[in-house]
């Protein structure tokens, strides 16, 4: 991880699937953060604009839990609207998510999707503060 003290995302390798992690300075700007590395997964965030809200929610009893069905909840949306995503709003209440995810339809050819990604999965979860304040958010996903 970067000392970087901005939210910002990042990939880490694992096998065949690919690791997400998000760094905010709350853990909803991490679940953001994360959200937008799921999206890079798939493709060039910059091929994918933010033009139609979708309105998410989830509940789980601790942090970790909730941040595996959050990017879940996302790779069902994406899945089920045939959409991709490029803007995310999270606000957490306990163990209450509630976001908005914007997004516009897949476009094969201009988004040119490299994988897809099949789901979030409890490998390398991790949700926490770091010593230097900020919050993590991150697991293996699926591929």
């Amino acid at each position: 991880m970067t000392n970087n003290k901005n939210p910002h995302w990042e990939h880490f390798p694992h096998e065949a699937d690919m690791g997400v992690r998000g760094i905010g300075a709350t853990r909803e700007q991490a679940f953001e953060q994360a959200a937008l590395a799921l999206t890079a997964v798939i493709t060039d965030l910059d091929r994918v604009a933010a033009r139609e809200p979708v309105e998410i929610q989830c509940e789980a009893p601790d942090a970790e839990l909730l941040f595996v069905d959050w990017l879940n909840s996302l790779v069902y949306e994406m899945a089920t609207r045939h959409m991709l995503f490029s803007r995310y709003v999270v606000h957490i209440d306990g163990t209450r998510l509630a976001a908005t995810a914007w997004g516009e339809p897949l476009d094969i050819a201009r988004h040119q999707p490299a994988v897809e990604v099949k789901g979030a999965t409890y490998t390398g979860l991790r949700v926490a503060q770091a010593a230097d304040g900020h919050w993590v958010a991150e697991c293996i996903v699926d591929v």
